[in-house]
């Protein structure tokens, strides 16, 4: 058989399976709900952000300080902790992993870097943030884009399509459209033309 005629023989199985994954389908009236939702949030961010930037004090004194950042260590610490677990188990729950892992580092360089400033701890916050911090967020979300990715490009493989990676703004949302729950995965590119071996993605 040839590269094509194997990738639409997969094309037919995986169709195969869409009645087992209709459960997983997504409505259009759900999407369109959230995607409300998400406007409206920033929309409301974006104002109180201005009200922040006017009424907040330049300096304050905080109560709680030892609380607030020993509870964000702690949480800091399950983050690495059940990174570390979904890494030796291999699981999939390891992608989120690294997001949280990511996003929490960022978040103690920031305000580390932020509340030192004007202070004795400054360059120690700074060197912490940019040799420490700062180099492992990137490291989590390029394991956590990897590990993407190559999901897609198994899921791709098992249902005759392309195989070869893509970039992560590329890939489709699978479950999300009306119909069939493999419509998203199995539909063509927005450029029109159809997925096939013989074709280049559209980028690394």
């Amino acid at each position: 058989m040839s590269s094509q005629e194997r990738h639409s023989l997969l094309r037919a199985l995986a169709e195969l399976d869409v009645p087992a994954l209709a459960a997983v389908r997504g409505s259009d009236r759900r999407r369109a709900v959230i995607l409300a939702a998400i406007i409206l949030c920033c929309i409301a961010l974006i104002a109180w952000i201005g009200v922040l930037a006017v009424t907040l004090p330049r300096y304050y004194r905080s109560g709680g300080w030892r609380g607030a950042w020993v509870g964000f260590d702690l949480a800091l610490l399950a983050a690495f902790a059940a990174t570390g677990w979904a890494a030796w188990r291999r699981r999939q729950v390891l992608i989120i992993c690294l997001v949280v892992l990511a996003t929490l580092l960022c978040s103690d360089a920031w305000f580390d870097v932020l509340l030192d400033a004007r202070t004795s701890g400054f360059e120690l916050s700074l060197l912490s943030a940019v040799a420490v911090e700062l180099p492992l967020a990137a490291l989590a979300i390029l394991g956590a884009r990897r590990l993407l990715r190559l999901t897609s490009v198994l899921i791709g493989y098992h249902a005759g399509l392309d195989p070869r990676p893509q970039r992560l703004r590329d890939i489709p949302l699978l479950g999300m459209g009306p119909g069939s729950p493999l419509r998203d995965l199995l539909a063509d590119h927005p450029d029109g033309a159809p997925v096939s071996a013989d074709r280049d993605p559209p980028g690394g």
